[in-house]
């Protein structure tokens, strides 16, 4: 349902499913998210937009360069446990500006230094793997398998749900350019 979502917005087709007053009561005794999806913050991608879903359709966690903490986690874990939520999509994007600022280097101010610890070891990985031209693209993509396998992993609450096959957690990338979102493998 995400990736049809996703194409009905990148060719402009999109719904707008779910966005109604009658929809607004059919939530008032609960929600029934089909997927979680973990974006950036960056306002390029909205994912209920993005994927062309509505109210109560995807349950929506944002932090800068996806990166996770306790908070983030446990609200993944209160989705699976709690809502039932079969799927987690780590949503990474092109021209990340988290993961473009650990490329860059250099000194942070602030909490953002906690960012650059996160997202660090995703760098150095594409940088070990070689092709200067492709450092940042590749930063972002192991920065979500990182993030995949992190969640994959996650004691106990998530890694028994994808142990038992009621969840599965996968990575994808949004390229600003068309519009399109594509699984990660």
């Amino acid at each position: 349902m995400l990736m049809e979502g996703n194409e009905r917005f990148a060719s402009g087709n999109a719904t707008h499913p779910h966005q109604s007053e009658d929809r607004m009561s059919e939530l008032l005794s609960g929600q029934h998210p089909f997927a979680i999806v973990v974006g950036c913050s960056d306002s390029r991608i909205p994912p209920e937009v993005i994927f062309d879903q509505g109210l109560g359709d995807i349950f929506v966690i944002r932090t800068a360069g996806q990166v996770m903490d306790n908070v983030t986690i446990a609200s993944i874990e209160y989705a699976v446990e709690h809502l039932n939520v079969p799927l987690v999509v780590v949503l990474g994007h092109d021209s990340c500006g988290a993961v473009t600022a650990v490329v860059n280097g250099g000194e942070v101010p602030g909490h953002l230094d906690s960012l650059v610890d996160y997202i660090q070891p995703a760098v150095d990985e594409a940088k070990a793997a070689g092709n200067e031209d492709q450092v940042l693209n590749n930063s972002i993509d192991y920065n979500v398998k990182n993030i995949v396998e992190e969640l994959s992993t996650s004691e106990p609450i998530l890694s028994e749900a994808v142990e038992e096959g009621k969840l599965i957690v996968v990575g994808a990338r949004y390229h600003l350019d068309s519009g399109e979102v594509e699984i990660l493998q």
